[in-house]
């Protein structure tokens, strides 16, 4: 069965028939085209699809876009402003927190929910926050670090 989900993705307003059982990842990525959500495990255990939704991480390959009806999706896709990266992005990019860059915009989405209610985390509420975002590459040192360099730049 169809209904028609009415949701805020990246600051637009956008009214959608979607099936009842369609994920927010295949929302996103099909019918949006905002292919920087990745499809990693389909099972919300490696973060790779991670979005916010109304500021709260969630992983979107386990997440009913029709459940999200009424609510704000921000997608990697969507930090940016102006051409400008975000603080997140810049200190990634800088700090060399991407590696082969698959789990990145689930690591910037995850991280961003953090920074907006935790401005000054520490490292144990970074690692917290990023518990549930795999990344095959590195051994998070540059990741932390590239979160915690965008909440040093932060005002």
């Amino acid at each position: 069965m169809k209904r028609i989900v009415s949701l805020v993705v990246n600051g637009q307003q956008f009214e959608d028939a979607v099936d009842d059982n369609m994920l927010l990842i295949d929302y996103l990525r099909e019918i949006r085209r905002l292919t920087g959500v990745k499809r990693g495990c389909d099972g919300g255990e490696c973060g790779a699809c991670t979005v916010l939704v109304d500021g709260r991480a969630r992983p979107s390959c386990i997440t009913f876009a029709s459940l999200c009806d009424g609510s704000a999706i921000e997608t990697i896709e969507g930090q940016a402003r102006n051409g400008r990266l975000s603080p997140l992005q810049r200190a990634f990019h800088e700090n060399l927190g991407a590696q082969c860059g698959f789990c990145t915009p689930g690591m910037i989405m995850a991280a961003e929910a953090l920074l907006r209610r935790t401005p000054d985390p520490d490292d144990d509420a970074i690692r917290a926050a990023l518990g549930g975002n795999l990344c095959r590459c590195t051994g998070y040192v540059k990741i932390i670090g590239s979160v915690r360099a965008a909440a040093a730049a932060s005002p």
